[in-house]
């Protein structure tokens, strides 16, 4: 059985950690990005040290008191807050936002849990590298957090989610024991991989302080275009030609319905649009090149190859950064026109990339039989992840169908279970998909994790809830 946070523990934390870790003002520890139940705080720290850190474990695991880790906030399932149970020990990793070190030698930066993504990637540019990971929360997620999920992001195609690009980690674990496996290494045979274990584990597992991460050459010419296609089965298409054509110099390959302009134009019109009409269905493509390559003639001849095939109609090639920006900054808007408008249900999901299109022609049709939707469906079609969201019909308020969520949250996981996919690509599970898990897990895996769960946090004092259910 766990304890709250309370004054007593409170105080005997004072005895432990400085004064500077403790948080005032603590309301917006407990928010998530798309609002929904707050979460239920008892204290907040932010330690200034990886040993500050394992101290307040320590405590935590001594008085059984349940422990949040928390990193930029950003996080969309759920995994940072607690509603329920007893109020917990909230550690904020904040104040460890160093960059330790960069080796661009062996192509790898160090970076404490608090480190802001942008500040990292600012680090990498310094050393006249890459690191890839791109967001649009990058300017307030922090490492610890994206670890934590497995985030992935525009440039998964290209580069791999978080996971592929951290060699080594530190941590405390849940008995407030500090794991040293802040290693540079590509090459480690020694034993379980506890780094992999433990990113995507959301917490549960104890709380990452610090990683080393892998850096890329930055690649020295870009090109950018927007594709028309006739449907999505085109742009499946699209995307095999390109990887012939282009190979691994695809950065990022972005499908775009028609209702992600739509909302747009409802409501930010001051975002410019590359097409005076929006089509049903256009692609973001970029390219990635090295020095001696003309990014602009490979997309011209990919849309001649194309558009002789029939599967893209019309296009833009940007011509000149401001353009390029242009293109990215309608679709980084989308999510914002999203939250304007307000969804029923949104479903961060992934599929296998040959059977996106038939998912995108038979889900309107099993959420006809719960109601009238307007459907936003965009995302990384280049690692097979859509997001896919419901909303009310113009002229209705999400508040007045919000009761649907469940049913359209259900019919739209079970479909995606049917064609073998994922119900979470690149959020994670955190606590609003964690019955979600249970019901469409492999009950061996399932398994495994609970025992792996149950092996490393028998007190079940971290981040409980989040992932697998809490231990009763």
């Amino acid at each position: 059985m766990l304890n709250a946070a309370d004054a007593a523990f409170a105080a005997d934390l004072r005895t432990r950690l400085p004064a500077a870790a403790f948080r005032e003002g603590t309301a917006h520890y407990a928010e998530t990005p798309r609002g929904g139940a707050p979460g239920r705080i008892g204290l907040v720290v932010a330690p200034g040290s990886t040993e500050e850190v394992a101290e307040a474990v320590r405590a935590a695991a001594a008085a059984r008191v349940p422990v949040i880790p928390y990193g930029g906030g950003t996080g969309l399932v759920g995994g940072q807050v607690a509603p329920d149970g007893p109020a917990p020990l909230v550690i904020s990793l904040e104040r460890m936002s160093r960059v330790r070190a960069v080796h661009p030698a062996e192509n790898v930066l160090i970076a404490e849990a608090g480190a802001i993504l942008s500040d990292v990637q600012d680090a990498a540019e310094a050393a006249g590298l890459l690191f890839p990971l791109s967001l649009g929360s990058e300017g307030s997620a922090r490492i610890g957090g994206l670890l934590s999920t497995n985030a992935g992001g525009l440039n998964v195609l290209r580069y791999g989610n978080a996971r592929d690009l951290c060699l080594g980690l530190e941590a405390v674990l849940p008995d407030g024991s500090v794991w040293h496996g802040l290693k540079r290494l590509r090459k480690d045979n020694t034993g379980y991989d506890l780094r992999g274990l433990m990113i995507g584990a959301e917490g549960t597992l104890g709380i990452i302080t610090a990683a080393s991460l892998r850096l890329f050459p930055r690649p020295a010419v870009h090109g950018t275009a927007m594709l028309v296609v006739p449907d999505p089965d085109a742009a499946v298409a699209l995307l095999a030609l390109a990887g012939r054509s282009v190979g691994t110099g695809i950065a990022a390959f972005e499908l775009i319905g028609r209702t992600g302009p739509d909302f747009l134009a409802e409501t930010m019109p001051e975002v410019r649009q590359p097409f005076a009409e929006p089509p049903d269905w256009m692609v973001l493509i970029e390219l990635g090149l090295d020095a001696g390559h003309d990014p602009d003639a490979a997309l011209e001849a990919l849309f001649a190859e194309a558009f002789e095939q029939g599967i893209v109609t019309d296009g833009l090639v940007a011509q000149s950064e401001a353009q390029r920006a242009e293109f990215w900054t309608m679709r980084e808007s989308i999510p914002l026109a999203n939250r304007k408008i307000g969804a029923i249900s949104s479903h961060d999901i992934s599929l296998p990339i040959s059977r996106i299109p038939e998912f995108i022609r038979r889900a309107p049709g099993v959420l006809a039989k719960l109601g009238a939707y307007r459907i936003n469906c965009f995302g990384h079609l280049g690692d097979g992840n859509l997001h896919y969201n419901c909303f009310p019909p113009r002229g209705q308020n999400r508040d007045d169908r919000i009761a649907e969520k469940p049913r359209v949250q259900r019919a739209v996981h079970d479909l995606v279970h049917e064609m073998d996919g994922s119900i979470s690509a690149e959020h994670g599970i955190g606590r609003l998909k964690a019955a979600d898990l249970q019901r469409y897990g492999d009950p061996a895996k399932l398994a495994a994790m609970r025992a792996i769960k149950d092996a490393l946090d028998p007190l079940g004092i971290m981040n409980p809830g989040a992932v697998l259910p809490a231990a009763v």
